[in-house]
């Protein structure tokens, strides 16, 4: 470890490499181990390629899910670690948690990890919730009394206080999840390492992991490495993050600058979506068609300008007739949604039944209305009383770009503006009394 007392988190040059393909062990004793591995859903030790073995990146019978990963954590850092499915983020918190070993390379770790991974890591499902709270404190190295002090707490957090003495085989994936979570947080470990997992909990118990997540890391100045993929989560709580695609580190900074830059790079701008009819988002009643944004020359585009206005084109066909209204959610880099317009705004089409046939929804948005950043739009169609015919998620993908023209609404404000949504340059009275 450096000199640096504050870093408790070095990796340096990690592979992570895995056999593929690998059809007999040419041993019963390997054979028996690959299938013990599989009825209980661990990992194949036999697919490992560890220090101990030839280590070969070129070799074309392997997979490199980690790929000379190198990065520092600090203490009280909250990291988060992006990246779409495959790019390496799981196999790197095994790692990191001493669940797998590497293929290649140091970890150099200062202080307790615990790692919350996966459902159904963590306990003996025979024991009671009140019993694998004591054993997970006792592989921590707590004693019997100074688990007993935090026991209430930790039961109360979970809320489940009715089933504390039932074995955890009987448990939901829910109630699972939120006693796991609270024993890893209550515990006083120097490092957190949350995975997915959270995904699990209802919504009300995610924030609330969330808010626990950040007294952790603020007030008792401890380390949490979180994996999500929800975008806005991670802007409220990492300090800073980190960028995975196909096992090796893309970039490391700010929060905010790495989730737009993943959510570039791994979705693309892309200003027009359009589907055949036998591909269309829909039911027998109606199917979207195309999603599609156009500049001001009616020309399709991905990019605009701040001080530019933009039409957003919906094009469905109508099959059987009803009231259908069409809905446009505009949701920023981070995943929270920020507004929702109609097209029942359009007095012609309000409480009116739609006709069969090829229709156009047309949303007009002026220009200096849009602050500058990225906006996904997700397109619904749906009808009264209220049901959902089609629904597309990240149906086009926007940037907004400030050119800083002095026509626009940012006027001396020179800075980036704080996070909204929304500038618009409205209309204003003055008034002046000398007097």
């Amino acid at each position: 470890m450096s000199s640096d007392t504050n870093i408790v988190i070095r990796v340096e040059h990690l592979y992570k490499q895995y056999r593929l393909g690998v059809i007999s062990h040419r041993t019963l004793y390997r054979e028996l181990q690959t299938k013990w591995s599989r009825i209980k859903g661990r990992e194949d030790p036999n697919s490992l390629i560890t220090a101990d073995d030839e280590f070969d990146p070129s070799n074309n019978s392997t997979f490199l899910a980690l790929n000379d990963v190198s990065f520092d954590v600090r203490k009280g850092d909250v990291l988060g670690i992006l990246g779409k499915n495959g790019a390496g983020k799981s196999t790197l918190l095994k790692v990191l948690s001493r669940v797998t070993t590497p293929s290649k390379g140091e970890v150099k770790i200062k202080g307790k990890i615990v790692s919350l991974l996966e459902v159904g890591t963590g306990f003996h499902p025979e024991l009671t919730g009140r019993e694998n709270v004591f054993l997970n404190g006792a592989i921590m190295g707590m004693n019997k009394r100074e688990i007993a002090t935090k026991f209430d707490e930790i039961v109360a957090f979970a809320e489940i206080e009715k089933f504390i003495d039932t074995p955890v085989k009987r448990y939901s994936s829910g109630m699972y999840v939120r006693l796991a979570f609270s024993v890893a947080a209550h515990l006083e470990p120097d490092i957190l390492i949350v995975d997915e997992v959270l995904a699990v909990g209802d919504a009300e118990f995610q924030k609330k992991c969330l808010g626990k997540m950040q007294s952790v890391s603020e007030q008792d100045g401890r380390t949490v490495l979180f994996v999500s993929h929800n975008m806005d989560a991670v802007q409220r709580l990492c300090s800073s993050a980190l960028l995975l695609r196909k096992g090796k580190v893309v970039t490391q900074g700010d929060t905010k600058s790495i989730i737009a830059e993943y959510l570039k790079s791994d979705t693309g701008f892309f200003g027009e979506k359009i589907w055949t009819r036998e591909e269309a988002k829909g039911n027998k009643l109606v199917k979207l068609l195309a999603v599609r944004a156009k500049n001001e020359n009616e020309m399709v585009a991905a990019e605009f300008k701040v001080t530019e206005p933009i039409d957003i084109e919906v094009e469905y066909e109508v099959q059987e007739e009803a009231n259908y209204d069409v809905h446009i959610y505009f949701t920023n880099q981070t995943g929270a949604h920020l507004f929702l317009v109609s097209d029942v705004q359009a007095e012609k089409w309000r409480s009116t039944v739609r006709p069969k046939g090829i229709h156009k929804s047309i949303c007009h948005i002026p220009a200096n209305f849009l602050n500058d950043g990225a906006f996904n739009l997700l397109v619904a169609i749906c009808s009264s009383p209220y049901s959902t015919h089609a629904v597309v998620e990240n149906a086009i993908y926007l940037s907004i770009k400030d050119d800083f023209d002095k026509l626009g609404a940012r006027g001396s404000m020179t800075q980036k503006w704080p996070d909204v949504a929304v500038r618009p340059l409205l209309n204003w009275d003055f008034e002046y009394n000398k007097d």
